[in-house]
């Protein structure tokens, strides 16, 4: 027999809270009802939730400070246009990659990182580097995204099924214990 997911009350264990899957909105009320800051995201929320349970220091994460915008790149950008150090990802940016690359143009993890780290490399270099990793298969997605991952994997285990089922699959994957799903 499966064991039911336990209610979230000050009972609980902060082992018995990282066994089950919980929607943020969940975490966020009950650290508000037991006085543990909400701040952050699922991930950080739950293991402050997990210390806080357990009775244990929970040493918040370092933030970084927001990085003041970078200047505008002067127009008209071109491909020969070099990317300076600590360019972001701006607008101006996205509406020179979809006019070259065209709609599909979106800011992926290897975007990002290419901007971020690109100082003294140029814009037709970016464009060469989109269509290089279009073809590395598709990204990872990260832990912090547990439904999409799920549905990722349960597509490509079950092609053709549709919507409705991939669903009640996730809302029975869910339901489990982490230890106790498949893969575990």
């Amino acid at each position: 027999m499966t064991p039911r997911r336990p209610a979230l009350t000050s009972d609980l264990t902060g082992r018995e809270l990282l066994r089950w899957y919980w929607r943020k909105d969940e975490l966020v009320s009950f650290a508000r009802r037991i006085g543990v800051g909400t701040g952050g995201g699922k991930q950080e929320l739950t293991a402050r939730l997990a210390a806080a349970l357990d009775g244990e220091p929970f040493t918040e994460p370092r933030t970084t400070a927001r990085r003041p915008s970078a200047p505008r790149l002067p127009e008209p950008l071109t491909e020969d246009t070099v990317l300076p150090e600590g360019q972001r990802c701006s607008q101006q940016l996205r509406a020179f990659f979809q006019q070259r690359i065209g709609p599909a143009f979106h800011f992926d993890a290897a975007m990002r990182d290419f901007v971020a780290t690109g100082a003294g490399r140029t814009l037709g270099e970016a464009v060469t580097h989109w269509h290089a990793t279009r073809d590395a298969g598709r990204p990872a997605i990260g832990a912090q995204f547990e439904l999409n991952r799920f549905l990722r994997e349960w597509h490509a285990a079950h092609p053709g099924a549709g919507r409705r089922a991939a669903l009640q699959a996730w809302r029975e994957h869910r339901s489990l214990p982490v230890d106790a799903r498949p893969g575990a």
